[in-house]
């Protein structure tokens, strides 16, 4: 079969907003291309970047590209993709250049292109992410190791949002404690939690695609007896009296759940959230303050901020 890829050109901001527009619309994985990574100064001693060419990468802003099979129904596929992108410029994100492009790639070509930047990553003190192709083994004895393969679902858990949520998970997780993770896509953040002492995980998204991928990982990680994975709508149906809420979603959707999360939250439980760009941070730092939460720490990683907050020991 013949896959078309779909190429937005757009900013860092936008780059999780437009991976979900292309998920939604059924494609089937998603790689993106930003020039800063040329720049970066990555720790290469697992072996996880290697081979960066700057002709794979765009002059300014980022590529999105995602991948639909060629048929029929392409071309309306690619009018709705481009409406739903369009308008997320309603919700005051920068899309920048927003162009988008269509060509043609071979199957074999598509499917292994995107797998040889993905490499072991140690992303906390902790917890290294491996995908399931490679073979890694820990080099510290506390080193906790996560399997992941990413599937058709968004998430290789290094996106900067998602390292800063893990390496808050570490910082305030006890163990036993019980956890909640709001669109939990390919279920890194749950399986993260359980690994490191959780005993009980509350796996929540909306799509059913990254339902199924967090189901296979968790098993593939060995912690599904500790995560349940459920598809659902931010926070509803889940239980009160949770030590932790973790939300890794759009500064846009977090603004609307700090009153519930300090709701189902214990005294003195967290409530840790990502996704959120910088210009952002006051947005939601206001909204969480005014639920009720205390910010304690706010820790930033490019242009991506991620804040842990906690409810108050008494509440009057």
């Amino acid at each position: 079969m013949n896959w078309s890829e779909i190429c937005i050109h757009t900013t860092q901001e936008a780059v999780e907003p437009v991976s979900h527009v292309l998920h939604e619309s059924g494609a089937s994985g998603v790689v993106i291309e930003d020039r800063e990574d040329l720049f970066r100064d990555w720790d290469t001693k697992f072996g996880e970047i290697y081979d960066l060419s700057p002709e794979d990468y765009p002059e300014e802003g980022v590529l999105v590209k995602g991948y639909l099979p060629v048929n029929s129904f392409l071309g309306e596929a690619v009018d709705q993709i481009k409406q739903a992108i369009n308008h997320l410029s309603s919700f005051d994100i920068d899309l920048g250049l927003n162009k988008v492009t269509v060509s043609e790639v071979n199957e074999e070509e598509w499917a292994t292109a995107w797998k040889k930047y993905y490499k072991p990553v140690k992303v906390s003190d902790r917890v290294t992410i491996t995908p399931t192709w490679e073979m890694y083994e820990a080099v510290h004895d506390d080193e906790l190791v996560i399997e992941l393969d990413p599937g058709m679902a968004f998430g290789t858990g290094t996106h900067p949002t998602t390292v800063m949520c893990i390496q808050m998970i570490e910082k305030y997780i006890r163990e036993g404690d019980s956890l909640v993770d709001v669109g939990c896509g390919t279920g890194v953040l749950s399986i993260a939690a359980a690994k490191l002492g959780a005993a009980k995980v509350h796996a929540l998204d909306l799509d059913e695609v990254a339902v199924h991928s967090a189901v296979i990982n968790t098993k593939l990680n060995k912690v599904h007896d500790r995560v349940s994975v459920k598809q659902g709508n931010l926070l509803d149906d889940t239980p009160s009296e949770q030590d932790l809420i973790v939300a890794n979603i759009l500064a846009e959707v977090i603004v609307t759940i700090p009153e519930e999360a300090l709701k189902l939250t214990r005294p003195g439980g967290m409530f840790i959230t990502s996704g959120i760009i910088g210009q952002k941070q006051a947005m939601v730092t206001e909204a969480l303050e005014k639920a009720g939460w205390t910010v304690m720490e706010t820790i930033e990683m490019e242009d991506w901020v991620a804040i842990a907050a906690k409810k108050p020991d008494r509440v009057d």
